[in-house]
């Protein structure tokens, strides 16, 4: 019980200061099976919707194929209206989980993952809503309130290759470019991006694109790399990936490896610490964001 009476603590304080240092955004991640130790990311944020006034709220990404659009749209349009309408929704169609276990099959995911979008967004705009698909079927059923932010939460894609690229241009608001992903494969996804935005007639201005950047801010690069490497190794299980994604150094050199995405075309940085937290979050306030 005190373990878990420090871990909220350490959130309240975490969440609390992430606004009073005029941060844009505070986002989770979702990870339903696994050792890490990670709450469910609506739940966590109805809580940090509590806390806060200002901070916009989101989760890159839920997997939608494991979810129940319906409950789903349910759940968000609550802490939409809890948090008067500060809720970003970052989906995605994963494929690391063995969908198996939450009753699917992997045959039809893609029609799957597709209906559960065009289900929410029916959902969160229309008081009486009915819908007919292959996946689901309903007549004049209601999910009100209505979602504060109208016609619905931004709902943002964590996508990687070009069919997902395409989908988040067709059916999304924002795309964030996953941690994993290297600054050449950011650059080649922005490109795709803008691509599928002119073929589909959409304003670029109206699309934005976001990465999220591992980091590491230390003078000394050797410790910075070794506690980014095992940082890598007890969340993910793969400890090369820190040196491949993650950006570490002084400030200076973090800050000019993160404007490298800013160039590729970054409108949105999730700066993303590893370690110490509370004190990168310092530093990033202080010393980075401003020459961001």
């Amino acid at each position: 019980m005190r373990d878990q009476e420090n871990g909220v603590a350490a959130i309240r304080k975490f969440v609390q200061r992430a606004e009073a240092l005029d941060f844009d955004s505070l986002w989770v991640q979702e990870s339903i099976l696994g050792k890490s130790n990670v709450l469910e990311p609506v739940t966590l944020l109805t809580y940090a919707a509590a806390l806060t006034e200002r901070l916009r709220l989101g989760v890159s990404i839920m997997l939608l194929t494991l979810r129940n659009p319906i409950q789903l749209a349910k759940s968000l349009t609550s802490l939409d209206n809890l948090s008067h309408g500060r809720i970003d929704a970052g989906i995605g169609i994963g494929g690391h989980v063995p969908e198996e276990t939450f009753g699917h099959t992997h045959d039809g995911r893609v029609q799957r993952f597709e209906e559960s979008i065009q289900v929410m967004k029916t959902l969160w705009t229309q008081p009486e809503a009915t819908f007919s698909g292959r996946c689901w079927n309903f007549e004049n059923i209601s999910v009100t309130p209505l979602p504060v932010q109208q016609p619905h939460p931004p709902i943002w894609f964590g996508a990687r290759q070009p069919p997902a690229l395409r989908r988040a241009v067709a059916f999304g608001d924002a795309f964030m470019g996953a941690g994993s992903s290297t600054l050449s494969d950011f650059t080649t996804q922005n490109s795709q991006l803008q691509q599928y935005l002119d073929e589909a007639d959409r304003d670029p201005a109206m699309f934005r694109i976001s990465k999220r950047v591992y980091l590491a801010i230390d003078n000394d690069k050797a410790r910075a790399e070794q506690r980014l490497v095992e940082g890598f190794g007890n969340y993910y299980g793969n400890d090369e990936m820190a040196r491949r994604v993650a950006v570490w150094g002084s400030r200076d050199e973090v800050i000019e490896k993160c404007a490298d995405f800013v160039a590729a075309g970054a409108k949105h940085l999730l700066l993303h610490p590893v370690f110490d937290e509370m004190e990168h979050m310092e530093q990033l306030a202080a010393e980075v964001m401003p020459h961001l």
